[in-house]
């Protein structure tokens, strides 16, 4: 599967994980030294859930048959009905020691009794993350809400007006040409 971002979200996800810090130059990630090994199945039309479990047994196998050390995935991404399958797939990557943190979603609701998947899948190796805003209290974005929930969501971070990196060429939508730009939602919450 091709890598390249085609809308941005994945830059900006990116950078919020490992953004080079302490340089003066535009933002630093949580992690100045971490290696990211990126994996797209959506796009700006979609994707399916075979992609995801695609990308997912790739991690797998690469730190199971290839030596590479993968701690976690993050997956700012939702959708779709349950499937056994990527549950399965997502298992399998925890089994094997990595762990899968997802965007709880940002539909507003309680996702004990609406579950977003991936993030809802009863799996110890997920952690599922909502979004905050800078008062510590569950985000409203022009767009919707973070979900919830007492049970299937894990934890809380920051995911409004989180400045991070975008692409500077390729579609016009992809963000400021200055390489930087502002995102809300779990999506931006998860990387952290």
């Amino acid at each position: 599967l091709d890598p390249m971002d085609s809308d941005s979200h994945g830059t900006h996800v990116a950078g919020t994980i490992g953004a080079s810090g302490n340089n003066g130059i535009g933002v630093a990630g949580v992690n100045w030294s971490v290696t990211l090994l990126p994996c797209q199945f959506l796009g700006p039309t979609g994707g399916s859930t075979a992609g995801a479990i695609e990308c997912i047994n790739y991690f797998t196998d690469l730190k199971l048959n290839h030596g590479v050390n993968v701690k976690a995935t993050n997956n700012s991404w939702g959708g779709g009905s349950y499937s056994d399958t990527l549950r399965a797939a997502i298992e399998s990557g925890g089994d094997a020691g990595i762990l899968f943190i997802a965007a709880a979603g940002n539909s507003g609701v309680d996702a004990d009794s609406t579950p977003m998947y991936p993030a809802a899948y009863d799996l110890d190796t997920i952690v599922s993350v909502a979004s905050t805003d800078r008062n510590d209290q569950l985000s409203i974005f022009t767009s919707g809400a973070s979900n919830y929930g007492a049970v299937s969501v894990d934890l809380g971070a920051p995911g409004v007006s989180i400045l991070s990196t975008v692409p500077t060429s390729g579609a016009p939508a992809l963000g400021d040409p200055s390489g930087y730009n502002y995102s809300d939602g779990t999506s931006m919450a998860a990387p952290y």
